[in-house]
């Protein structure tokens, strides 16, 4: 029996689909898209996103989900059979989204406790917003340790919860109900906002053509944010597309859906631009925020629309909250499947419902920790120059390790192995429609540019100005 079935297999290609794109569909979606995209040039920006989606989001996504298919394995031993050497590559793969779990579960819990706080809004009870200043609110809770540990290990409970039940009973279960749900309710949100009283501001803040930006050494700066986001936004180098990749049946097109979940995931950005900044326009708030943007700015638009305030703000925040979720059962299973390869590989049977308390247990004192922090709000020591824990770990792993990683691994599958994907990609006399396409942008196009997204990351970490 092959490894990938000992863990568990897609029930179906539209299951496969909707957790792979609920992967990539997540916070970053919500907040740093519309929020860099206002910030370079607007339609420039999406110009450039689009270019780097094409050359290079598509090949990478076709590299990880061929590696996964063609070993069966998850992210570490997947390099592995590369040869020992590269089992590196795995290893940052891994790292990345274990600490990333640590403050996405915080925020997660944050969605929780922002829909609740709606739902009282709109019964008039006391654990509502209740009229209360939308920063002061935020700052109360973050302030408060114990509320926001208690949100944040909910939200850890039910991550573990949907990943237990495996692949296809859980993970796939759930997405196929939670992305169609998603979509209609940012639907419902985008019409709400773009209807709403000096919404045109905020469409033009996204799609008014504003070529200026480029001037001088100003590309850079647009490359660099635009490849950032688009590489964290389709789970990139974080051993996501390659695990899930290890399950999916070997007469699936690769090439097919490695066009199709960052075409999805683009859209979703996209719409996530018209539901947010025509709203934040609109009620005059600062567009530039991040996690701000979520919890501040956009409860002070739903406190403004009156009496249907608090059913948009509950419906905002249960699709934030999906968005959230789909990604945390994704990296939880990226971590999971890796140990779950060691069981494999020492005999022992895996003991799916075993490992994933272990993780879930980890995943919580991290959690914790990063809630107890309280966005840097309640005094405790920091590293690396941050400010807050979440971005501390946000440095080490999408800062550093996942660009790092990826570019590492196109230099591979580019120079030194460039046919090791090839038959797993034309599996069963598959034509390889892509073939020059993906040589070409492995080889020439993906290295350099995850070079540039890897030293606008620690650029932007560490405040260096280097493209200012």
């Amino acid at each position: 029996m092959e490894h990938s079935n000992q863990k568990g297999q897609w029930g179906s290609r539209f299951g496969f689909l909707m957790a792979a794109i609920g992967s990539a569909v997540g916070l970053g979606n919500l907040w740093g898209f519309p929020y860099k995209m206002g910030n370079n040039g607007g339609f420039a920006f999406l110009v450039v996103y689009l270019a780097l989606v094409i050359f290079v989001g598509v090949v990478v996504m076709l590299a990880e989900l061929a590696l996964g298919r063609k070993s069966g394995k998850g992210v570490i031993a997947a390099y592995e059979t590369l040869g020992r050497k590269y089992k590196i590559i795995g290893w940052f793969g891994w790292i990345s989204p274990v600490l990333i779990l640590g403050f996405y579960c915080m925020l997660g819990g944050y969605c929780i406790k922002y829909a609740i706080a709606n739902i009282g809004d709109l019964f008039n009870a006391s654990w509502g917003v209740a009229g209360a200043d939308s920063a002061e609110f935020f700052a109360g809770f973050t302030a408060n340790q114990v509320e926001s540990t208690i949100y944040t290990l909910i939200f850890v409970a039910l991550t573990m919860i949907i990943v237990q039940a495996g692949v296809s009973g859980g993970i796939e279960k759930f997405t196929t109900f939670a992305m169609p749900a998603l979509f209609v309710m940012l639907l419902i949100v985008i019409i709400r906002s773009v209807t709403l009283p000096g919404a045109d501001a905020g469409l033009e803040f996204i799609f008014k053509p504003n070529f200026e930006v480029f001037k001088g050494t100003g590309w850079i700066n647009v490359l660099a944010s635009a490849g950032g986001q688009m590489f964290f936004s389709l789970s990139l180098g974080m051993g996501i597309m390659v695990t899930y990749g290890s399950y999916m049946k070997k007469e699936e097109d690769l090439q097919q859906n490695s066009l199709i979940i960052p075409l999805a995931d683009t859209t979703v950005a996209v719409m996530a631009s018209l539901a947010i900044m025509p709203a934040v326009f609109s009620a005059g708030q600062d567009p530039a925020q991040g996690p701000g943007l979520l919890f501040i700015t956009l409860q002070t638009v739903f406190q403004a629309m009156g009496s249907l305030g608090p059913l948009f703000g509950f419906l905002f925040y249960v699709l934030v909250f999906i968005a959230a979720i789909t990604s945390s059962i994704s990296l939880t299973e990226a971590v999971s499947s890796a140990i779950m390869d060691r069981h494999i590989e020492k005999g022992k049977a895996i003991n799916r419902r075993k490992i994933i308390t272990m993780v879930g247990i980890f995943v919580a004192l991290e959690g914790t920790f990063v809630a107890l922090d309280g966005l840097g709000a309640n005094g405790f020591p920091q590293i690396f120059g941050q400010s807050t824990w979440l971005d501390s770990f946000d440095l080490v792993s999408e800062g550093i390790l996942m660009p790092l990683g990826a570019m590492i691994m196109a230099i591979v599958f580019g120079w030194i192995k460039p046919a090791y994907l090839d038959d797993e990609i034309t599996y069963g006399g598959r034509e390889y429609k892509m073939k020059k396409y993906f040589h070409y942008s492995i080889k020439f196009i993906a290295p350099p540019i995850l070079l540039l997204v890897l030293l606008g990351q620690i650029d932007t970490f560490f405040k260096l100005g280097w493209f200012s």
